[in-house]
């Protein structure tokens, strides 16, 4: 059982130095009064926002301010890259013609973060 995500609920990345809150488009997507998010809901900075610093040396960023750092971990602004969707999604509900996005699922970022829903804005609807 997974509770349904909602806009504004708590995102965490493994790499980021702190949370950010999912944003949802309410195109298609209302249920009552708020926008319930399904796995498409993956863009970086239209609904996945920055996670403070990136700590991860698979970013060309973080990488080459640790080279000039003499190899001393040196995080850098995070800006997400995810190409996939949010896996697995609900098998039962859709929104948008899509599964929906419950509070298990997962997002890789192409930097090596797993992006995962620690608070799904919402705690009333269960999805099986």
């Amino acid at each position: 059982m997974g509770v349904l995500v909602c806009s504004g609920a708590t995102c965490t990345c493994s790499f980021g130095t702190t949370p950010s809150n999912l944003a949802v488009t309410p195109q298609n997507k209302v249920l009552g009064d708020m926008p319930f998010a399904n796995i498409s809901d993956n863009k970086p900075t239209v609904n996945i926002p920055p996670f403070g610093m990136c700590q991860s040396l698979a970013n060309p960023q973080v990488a080459s301010a640790t080279s000039a750092a003499m190899g001393v971990l040196t995080p850098m602004p995070c800006m997400p890259v995810t190409s996939t969707p949010w896996a697995p999604g609900s098998p039962t509900v859709l929104i948008a013609n899509m599964p929906a996005l419950n509070n298990s699922s997962k997002l890789i970022c192409n930097w090596g973060g797993i992006i995962t829903i620690t608070n799904p804005g919402q705690n009333k609807v269960l999805v099986p």
